[in-house]
């Protein structure tokens, strides 16, 4: 059956003029709106269970009474990149080459949390004859974006397979689209975070070529990031936030139910406005598909992510790790409860 969850491709001409306004734009990133004493803090995240902790953390925290944080769904990293560099949000999950670079154009950042590990898939129609890279000869694949770690993940699995991208033809393509393109032939492959694997895979017309939670166990990609103005301002949410992202990330590894619970939780208007019976396939095809246990700030990690996005050429130069992150609210935290 077709993808009816899932939009086809179109260009936003409009979200590109935006963009390019804001990067034309100097002093609009370095005024940002002022966030009044009791405003609440948006935090930024795309509707992929890569930012699954955000939600569980939002929803868990309005448990205990009103919340000085909340979710604000984007539909793209380049909306959330524009928000974060205008300051019209202070934080959201971005992906970390993304935010290497925006600081290496002194886009005033830091990394704080991991958001998860694993989690990203590359998918071929279930009929298609590929069973090695080596098959995909030729073909197209989609990608999120070039600074997004799923490429970096294409780019090992050619690597293995002697082949480079330029044995290809990639696709820039949002990954909420990416299901009906290879329902339609569009793509010969995918690559991208879940849910989007998972919903083709559960339709029956789809099947994953590599997951990496088989290829590369260390994988991450979404990152909690803030902007510095907020840590100046109000490091104690800050702080709050990260314990929230850090005790959601143990809680979801705790147990299925959890998990079970969180796939409907997720699945709200409020959250992610999916269909939740997608999320739990996730969550149980296998456990181990995406995780969130292990949120460590692990420097060598970060330094092999920069190493392969300098390689890959979305990357000009290295950038000093303690540039891009803020390791004291991890070294700092304090679990809290998920009473969900």
């Amino acid at each position: 059956m077709p993808p009816s969850d899932f939009t086809h491709p179109e260009v936003d001409v409009r979200r590109r003029q935006l963009l390019a306004a804001a990067l034309a734009s100097p002093a609009a990133l370095a005024m940002p709106r002022a966030r009044a004493a009791n405003e609440k803090l948006i935090v930024g995240g795309l509707p992929v269970t890569c930012n699954l902790t955000l939600p569980i953390a939002c929803q868990a925290r309005l448990g205990r009474g009103p919340s000085p944080f909340g979710y604000a769904k984007f539909s793209g990293w380049p909306e959330v990149k524009e928000s974060l560099m205008t300051g019209r949000i202070q934080a959201a999950y971005m992906l970390a080459p993304l935010v290497m670079d925006l600081v290496d154009s002194r886009i005033p950042l830091k990394i704080v949390s991991l958001g998860h590990r694993s989690g990203a898939v590359i998918m071929v129609r279930t009929d298609a004859p590929y069973r090695s890279f080596r098959d995909l000869r030729g073909k197209s694949i989609a990608i999120p974006s070039r600074f997004a770690v799923d490429f970096l993940f294409l780019r090992k699995m050619l690597a293995r397979a002697g082949m480079s991208p330029k044995d290809i033809t990639l696709i820039e393509m949002a990954p909420p689209d990416m299901p009906a393109a290879l329902y339609a032939k569009a793509v010969d492959a995918y690559c991208t975070g879940e849910p989007f694997g998972a919903a083709a895979q559960r339709a029956g017309y789809a099947r994953p070529l590599a997951m990496t939670r088989d290829e590369w166990r260390n994988y991450i990609c979404c990152v909690l990031t803030v902007r510095e103005d907020l840590i100046r301002a109000d490091r104690p949410l800050v702080q709050e936030l990260v314990d929230h992202i850090q005790s959601a990330g143990h809680w979801l590894d705790s147990g299925p139910t959890n998990r079970d619970k969180a796939a409907h939780i997720a699945a709200s208007r409020t959250y992610f406005g999916q269909d939740p019976k997608i999320i739990k396939f996730v969550m149980d095809n296998p456990a181990d598909r995406v995780t969130y246990g292990d949120l460590r700030m692990i420097r060598a990690e970060f330094d092999e992510l920069m190493q392969l996005s300098i390689e890959a050429g979305t990357l000009k130069r290295p950038i000093a790790y303690e540039r891009y992150v803020d390791e004291s609210f991890y070294r700092n935290i304090q679990p809290v409860p998920i009473p969900l």
